[in-house]
């Protein structure tokens, strides 16, 4: 049997080793950290692409149990003008409830998992590859994945001179709160462009509100410098960003008793290098793109499909790469470079807010009308057909 070994035990590995699972090739997962995400991290929708994907693997109805359906955006300036509403449906949920259904229901179907597992090294052995962790233990198969994030040791294996990935001015932080009234319904994302920041908000069925606020940053500061930064300071930064706008933002960080500690974003404008003999990158390590995208974890779901398929059909293990690589290079650098635009607008500035407020409105109809971002959402994996006639 085809040996699978997979770098990285987030969302993309565990879906990746279920998916090669059910062409025949056995996966270990290797998470660099001594533990699981259990509790950790912000939220997130999944559109429904990405869910569209998770039905091949029959792990749909399971993420489906979690979260909230929105299938509406509303989207306002800082003077409470609706700009634009539109109907984008999705799954709205917390990061770490996603992790745990993963992995555990990767447990679940036997695949091997081992935490503190940080990759070093990996060599070709003619015949299959052969990698080295940072505690010095090594392990062998047929072949990597590297489902390792941004800062993929994957990567730089298959490519040292791989790019670096893209700070693109944004910061992120937020939280989830109790007890506070907002405007809204659930099942609609309110998106909020102030002044000198921008917010989004979801109120759960239960009547937590989920937010996020994205503070500009020209400079990228380091994780140290952001690990400086109190939740105090976080709160009064905010205050400050958000004084004088329109909407329900001071009431809800003044209400979060636990504002995240902030984070940088980043993308990927391009990849060069996908694969070599023996080894491949999905997700983040990939084509990693801005969360104004909303496809970061649905292009990682699809990823792990289309490798799986490639991987069935392929005449070896390098021509399945291949294809993998050709049925999906143009589609994530198309959604990379929609979030950096979409990212851009965040944070504009006076003149820019003018301007975005007076053409965001016919943009929008415009988009809507004649259903632009249809390529995005529309788009479906069919698992039966070969994956090599549809890569040709």
């Amino acid at each position: 049997m085809t040996i699978a070994l997979i770098a990285g035990g987030g969302i993309a590995g565990p879906v990746t080793a279920m998916a090669l699972q059910r062409v025949g090739i056995e996966a270990h997962i290797y998470e660099a950290y001594d533990r699981g995400s259990e509790g950790v991290g912000a939220f997130l929708t999944l559109a429904v692409n990405g869910l569209a994907a998770l039905r091949h693997l029959d792990l749909h109805d399971l993420v489906c149990d979690l979260g909230m359906d929105t299938p509406t955006m509303r989207i306002s300036n800082a003077r409470g003008k609706l700009l634009a509403e539109f109907k984008q449906p999705g799954r709205t949920l917390k990061r770490a409830d996603l992790y745990r259904v993963l992995r555990d229901e990767a447990v679940r179907r036997g695949i091997h998992m081992e935490y503190g597992k940080r990759l070093e090294d990996a060599t070709l052995t003619g015949d299959g590859v052969r990698v080295v962790f940072s505690d010095g233990s090594t392990a062998e198969g047929d072949l990597l994945v590297g489902a390792d994030g941004l800062r993929s040791r994957t990567r730089t294996v298959i490519d040292p001179g791989a790019p670096r990935a893209r700070h693109v001015g944004l910061l992120n932080t937020g939280g989830f709160t109790d007890g506070v009234t907002v405007p809204g319904e659930p099942g609609t994302s309110y998106f909020i462009f102030g002044r000198k920041c921008f917010f989004g908000y979801n109120i759960h069925p239960d009547g937590q509100v989920w937010w996020f606020a994205n503070p500009p940053s020209r400079k990228e500061p380091t994780k140290e410098e952001l690990a400086a930064v109190s939740p105090q300071q976080w709160r009064e930064r905010l205050m400050e960003l958000f004084r004088g706008d329109t909407g329900p933002m001071l009431d809800v960080i003044r209400a979060t008793d636990e504002i995240m500690t902030g984070w940088n974003t980043y993308d990927f404008p391009t990849v060069p290098t996908w694969y070599n003999d023996r080894m491949v990158i999905v997700g983040d390590a990939a084509h990693a793109t801005s969360p104004a995208s909303g496809q970061g974890a649905s292009m990682a779901i699809e990823d792990a499909v289309v490798l799986a398929r490639s991987l069935r059909d392929g005449r070896n293990i390098r021509s399945s790469f291949a294809a993998y690589e050709s049925l999906r290079r143009d589609r994530v650098e198309r959604i990379v470079a929609q979030g950096k635009r979409n990212g851009d607008g965040k944070a504009p500035g006076v003149a820019g807010a003018f301007i975005r407020d007076l053409i965001l409105p016919v943009i929008m109809r415009q988009a809507v009308k004649k259903n632009a971002m249809s390529w995005i959402h529309d788009y479906r994996i069919t698992w039966d057909e070969p994956a090599l006639r549809q890569a040709s």
